[in-house]
């Protein structure tokens, strides 16, 4: 039987090699998969376990609390995958238990999970029930020209479109909060506390400060998109109108944008992913060329003692 232990900074860049192998269209460096590891995200009781077959890392899964959830109580399982040679060894159910065990031993009994479809029945046999689908697409930036134009936005005095590099912290992290509440997820959302946000998205070191882009007028952002990059490999991390400004053409504008200037800067692909249930994004997405890959399946449990 594989060893289950705690994942260490040097299983990161194993631990990559695995991810791209289960999940193609993720896109998280080694360097920001290192930093988990080493300083996980303040305030999240944040843990991973890898298993291992002698030196060889053959599958992972992270549990943490869910700063971002109204419930005090929520956490989440992420990311358990096995190596597709290893599975049906029992490997994922020992993960699938050190996850569970540490959410207990933090308090956290309202938990989630996203399974690809062929893992739905082993998420099922642990209690987890589908909650929503969640579309996973990728975009072959050497087809850009081939995108639909996005609808031109409606015209807004002292707007303009800039580089993440040249925006206020403060900003941005305002915008988030007013923005980010209402996205589609699996329970009802809080705006993300300052340090959480700060260690996840303001310096992730995969973040794309060049090619994300952000609406702004006077001092305020209206509208972002953020791109994470691993090399030639991109994932919109997220892109969202504060509620006052939607429906004006922000968001198709900023992505556009965005994937134009990391296309020129040598970035090949882009993948994303957006709830079923957030038609507006998923109709941006589809204006841009995005393709469906896969419909994976978020899911919610309650753990017992």
């Amino acid at each position: 039987m594989p060893t289950i232990r705690p994942a260490v900074p040097a299983d990161a860049p194993a631990v990559v090699t695995l991810r791209e192998t289960v999940f193609p269209y993720l896109v998280r460096g080694v360097a920001a998969t290192t930093r988990m590891i080493a300083n996980p995200p303040p305030g999240e009781s944040w843990a991973a376990f890898v298993a291992t077959d002698g030196d060889r890392v053959i599958g992972w899964v992270a549990a943490s609390g869910n700063p971002r959830a109204e419930a005090t109580d929520a956490g989440a399982i992420s990311l358990l995958h096995v190596h597709p040679d290893h599975r049906r060894r029992g490997v994922g159910t020992a993960l699938h238990r050190a996850a569970t065990d540490h959410l207990r031993s933090a308090g956290l009994r309202r938990i989630s999970t996203v399974a690809q479809p062929d893992s739905l029945p082993f998420a099922r046999r642990h209690g987890f029930q589908p909650s929503r689908e969640i579309r996973y697409s990728a975009l072959d930036l050497s087809d850009r020209p081939r995108a639909t134009a996005p609808r031109r936005p409606v015209p807004l005095d002292g707007l303009r479109v800039i580089p993440l590099y040249e925006v206020d912290e403060q900003a941005l992290y305002r915008a988030d909060g007013e923005a980010a509440t209402d996205e589609p997820g699996d329970l009802p959302a809080v705006a993300s506390p300052r340090d959480t946000w700060r260690y996840e998205v303001w310096d992730n070191p995969d973040l794309d400060r060049r090619s994300s882009m952000i609406a702004v007028q006077g001092g305020r952002v209206l509208a972002f998109t953020l791109l994470l990059r691993d090399g030639t490999r991109l994932w919109s991390d997220m892109t969202a109108t504060v509620p006052e400004f939607r429906g004006m053409g922000l968001a198709g504008l900023l992505k556009r944008t965005s994937l134009d200037r990391a296309a020129r800067s040598g970035a090949t692909v882009a993948y994303t992913a957006n709830s079923e249930a957030n038609r507006p994004m998923v109709a941006i997405n589809e204006r841009l060329g995005y393709r469906a890959l896969t419909v994976n399946i978020g899911c919610v449990t309650i753990l017992t003692d």
